[in-house]
């Protein structure tokens, strides 16, 4: 099998890099995926997302080493294996990041990346509606193939959430999408018309129809070169057979954080030493494949309800039956939100230029895996520093292609990471302190009122805290003669030919919030790149910067 582009893994960046390379018709197109469909409710529904995300169904399983720093506890790392990716089984939140984050990039020798460069394409993917909460359209896009909406915010704790954020002193925002990052409001998602709005549903399902875009299955076991120049992949299908498809211009890794390392290495780029403690043929040596990893790390601060008021008393079998019945035959109801409708971006002290707090309130004490607390009626709010000076690393187990990488993130390694979350904690308490609460509060569930103490804090954190699930990092964008950057700032592999990475490894700093939508955008903004056209213009809009940043952080 030939084509003029094969791409490797078919989730958020993939699949819109799939459909744009495509779109013109002039291109032939091969997707490789390992895993399989996504038709079902586990994934379709959006309050069912606890469940592909613990699926071997759907997720490749992959699980840190002991984290020293957090006890040696392993932490998961959910990855999707299934069209669509991890869109496929993330949390459905939408999040663009900071402008700052994407100014950070062109600082650190990703030229072109700068957010009057990136906004454009945040704009073409997006088709916003903002559920007559607010906002500027003029910030945001309309006619993309990336429904994004808002959970209609019934249960009344979501406006309490906000309205305690006010009464602390905080600022609100309509959209922290648009000009405003900042404050306490409405939390977005990728959801439309009661389903999990993935990329397979936005961008590679529609995009199949046309006859230049196949998708293949299989496990890719490396990229396979000659003279220097990827010409294909080889990949297993099943436990027998293996072959090359081969790609006539080129080969593009969105296999994800984790993958697309791993794959670079089987295929001899990364750093030599490590490539030769496996035997595998050093192509190109560079250090930076693996390196940079970086992730969200959060807590869930629990607080009992008085009121029986809560998702609580759906979470039985009868009432996710029910639930489910309504999903399954009118797409409305409990099941059709993934239940995250208020958020915050916060400061944490002053002379914090812009937000590096992030908050999800959930109107249940939950945790991720799906499991309610045995209190009963109950509300959470997951917080976490977004800009975590910890760094870790993807390095390979063995040569063999079946195996699983090395994952160790290296969380909370230094000491800003210790004083950062301790500040989470106490300002959530704070924050469910305010008078807005006040008809709802009951105990504090977790980490529980008798921990005051730094120590008893640190402590909670170091058995507690887990994973958002934004790993990124892993092939750095950078300068071409920067020698721990893996791809240039047009996504290419640096030292060899016909060869680019284009998920959320290439991050060289994770962003504010959740990565789904900056790994679309990348996606997005490099199908240009590929096909040699002018970028989209760059639109110079200034976001919001609090005045008072350099002073106070209310």
């Amino acid at each position: 099998m030939e084509a003029d582009f094969v791409i490797v893994g078919s989730g958020s960046a993939g699949a819109a890099l799939a459909s744009r390379l495509s779109e013109d018709g002039r291109h032939r197109v091969v997707v490789v995926e390992y895993g399989g469909t996504d038709i079902g409710p586990f994934i379709q529904m959006p309050a069912a997302l606890s469940y592909p995300m613990n699926m071997a169904r759907y997720d490749w399983g992959f699980v840190s080493e002991p984290e020293p720093h957090l006890g040696g506890r392993r932490l998961v790392t959910p990855r999707g294996k299934v069209i669509g990716g991890s869109s496929s089984v993330n949390g459905m939140v939408y999040v663009r990041g900071h402008a700052k984050d994407y100014d950070h990039w062109q600082d650190e020798g990703a030229t072109g990346w700068g957010y009057a460069d990136v906004l454009p394409y945040f704009k073409r993917m997006e088709n916003w509606h903002d559920g007559g909460h607010g906002g500027d359209p003029a910030w945001r896009g309309t006619d993309g193939p990336l429904h994004v909406t808002r959970g209609p915010r019934r249960n009344p704790l979501f406006a309490a959430f906000v309205e305690a954020g006010k009464q602390a002193g905080f600022e609100l925002t309509p959209d922290y999408n648009g000009e405003k990052q900042e404050g306490f409001g409405p939390m977005e998602q990728t959801v439309w018309n009661g389903r999990r709005w993935s990329t397979a549903n936005a961008y590679l399902k529609p995009a199949l129809k046309r006859d230049n875009l196949t998708l293949e299955r299989g496990l890719a076991r490396r990229v396979v070169f000659e003279d220097g120049r990827a010409v294909g992949v080889e990949i297993a299908r099943g436990d027998w057979a293996v072959e090359v498809i081969r790609a006539r211009r080129e080969v593009i890794l969105a296999a994800s954080s984790i993958n697309s390392p791993k794959l670079l290495m089987l295929s001899g780029i990364g750093p030599a030493a490590h490539l030769a403690e496996h035997g595998i043929a050093v192509r190109a040596d560079r250090p930076g494949v693996g390196a940079n990893l970086q992730d969200h790390l959060e807590v869930y601060i629990q607080q009992a309800a008085t009121q029986p008021i809560t998702l609580y008393k759906h979470w039985n079998l009868l009432g996710k039956a029910l639930a489910g019945a309504e999903w399954l035959f009118f797409k409305t109801g409990l099941g059709a939100s993934n239940q995250f409708e208020s958020a915050a971006f916060l400061r944490s002290a002053p002379g914090v230029e812009y937000p590096d707090i992030q908050y999800h309130f959930l109107p249940i004490a939950v945790r991720y895996d799906g499991k309610a607390a045995a209190e009963g009626h109950g509300f959470q709010a997951h917080v976490g520093p977004m800009r975590s000076p910890s760094r870790g690393s993807v390095t390979l187990k063995s040569a063999d292609p079946e195996e699983a990488p090395r994952i160790l993130f290296n969380y909370m390694s230094t000491e800003a990471d210790w004083r950062d979350f301790r500040h989470c904690v106490r300002l959530t308490r704070e924050i469910f302190a305010q008078a807005a609460f006040d008809p709802y509060r009951g105990k504090e569930i977790q980490p529980g009122a008798a921990l005051r103490s730094d120590d008893e804090i640190d402590g909670f954190i170091r058995e507690h805290a887990e994973s958002a699930y934004h790993p990124c990092g892993t092939c750095r964008m950078g300068r071409a003669d920067d020698p721990a950057a893996v791809v240039d700032p047009e996504c290419r592999v640096i030292g060899v030919e016909g060869l680019r990475v284009v998920d959320s490894s290439i991050f060289p700093r994770i962003t504010n919030g959740n990565l789904n939508g900056p790994s679309i955008m990348v996606g997005e903004k490099a199908a240009d790149l590929i096909l040699g056209r002018p970028p989209l213009a760059a639109e110079n809009a200034a976001p919001w910067i609090n005045p008072r940043w350099e002073t106070s952080d209310r």
